[in-house]
């Protein structure tokens, strides 16, 4: 099967093309990715690199043709929800703009299967009763990253019934760790637990952004996920929506929450070292709790997370470790 990874040289794209390229089953893979938050380091060397955009309709079309594309996996989208509400307009021709060029190549290409990277952010700040949070819980997202997210699901919605092209989508709650080889590259990483690390190695304060919300300890509650669960939940979806033929959304997540406190308890374990922090306000467009009910994709995927957090506080330590400026 041909496969073309849009976003494959960032975080998760290059875990999941590494993961796929591991799969028993043959698979070509393609990645596109313009590199404005990957890097060439993530290129995993088996597969076959284009550098360009994702709003590049040309690029994208001819990609599809050429290399007889069968399914795609979106990764590609601007991610940090601080900087979406400071920045709207570009959230939106990205995250929103990219897919409305994605699913208009798939259609003139015929290409008829995507997977979408969605997001928690789509449900916004649950109400207690609402926690753990399911597929159809009520989604009123308050940033712009989650509502671009959720823009994109209605598109892919739309494209099923107008074109169908088959889709499936999985809301990510909060992804950390990394494999041996590939991992989160970034240098001013806003992930909590890649936060917390790289204050390890290089040094200094890092922040906790409110101890005043309605939660044990006043410190935002989230459901951690190691990435490479996250990436073989691809796979699976992949082969639901292969056999089923129809569209699927699922929660990923461990159905476990942890305080933003107890994540920084839990590296002081794991890592045997002081985490300097300094609490400071609440930041704009955080939700207080976002936990997962994770039993449609056990029951609908056959998907069951095996990581626990410490394992991703371990691996993504080590892994930041190989690149981290220690000057």
């Amino acid at each position: 099967m041909n496969i073309l990874v849009i976003g494959g040289a960032g975080y998760i794209g290059s875990v999941f093309v590494e993961e796929l390229l591991k799969n028993k089953k043959k698979y070509n893979v393609v990645i596109l990715d313009d590199l404005s938050t990957g890097f060439k380091e993530n290129i995993h060397p088996k597969a076959k690199f284009y550098e360009g955009s994702q709003l590049d309709y040309d690029l994208l079309s001819s990609i599809l043709k050429k290399e007889k594309i069968e399914f795609i996996f979106h990764f590609a989208a601007k991610l940090v929800v601080g900087e979406s509400v400071f920045q709207p307009i570009e959230y939106y021709e990205n995250n929103v703009g990219g897919m409305l060029n994605i699913v208009k190549c798939m259609r003139d290409c015929n290409v008829k299967n995507i997977v979408f990277s969605s997001t928690a952010a789509v449900y916004g700040n649950p109400l207690e009763k609402d926690i753990p949070i399911k597929e159809n819980s009520y989604k009123d997202p308050i940033n712009p990253y989650g509502s671009s997210k959720l823009a994109d699901e209605y598109i892919l919605k739309g494209a099923y019934e107008a074109y169908g092209i088959n889709y499936g989508i999985l809301r990510y709650f909060n992804v950390a760790g990394a494999s041996k080889n590939y991992g989160s590259r970034i240098i001013n990483p806003t992930l909590l637990i890649p936060v917390i690390n790289k204050s390890l190695l290089l040094g200094g304060e890092m922040k906790v952004f409110g101890d005043n919300y309605k939660t044990r300890d006043g410190s935002c509650i989230r459901d951690y996920i190691h990435v490479i669960d996250l990436v073989k939940a691809h796979i699976l979806m992949m082969n639901y929506m292969i056999k089923h033929n129809k569209p699927n959304i699922v929660n990923l997540g461990t159905s476990k929450g942890f305080t933003v406190l107890e994540v920084i308890n839990q590296v002081e374990k794991t890592l045997n070292k002081k985490v300097n922090y300094k609490i400071t306000g609440r930041r704009q467009g955080d939700p207080a709790i976002l936990i997962t009910k994770n039993s449609k994709a056990k029951k609908d995927l056959g998907w069951v997370p095996k990581y626990k957090i410490s394992d991703m506080i371990k691996s993504d330590f080590e892994f930041r470790k190989k690149f981290v400026d220690k000057k």
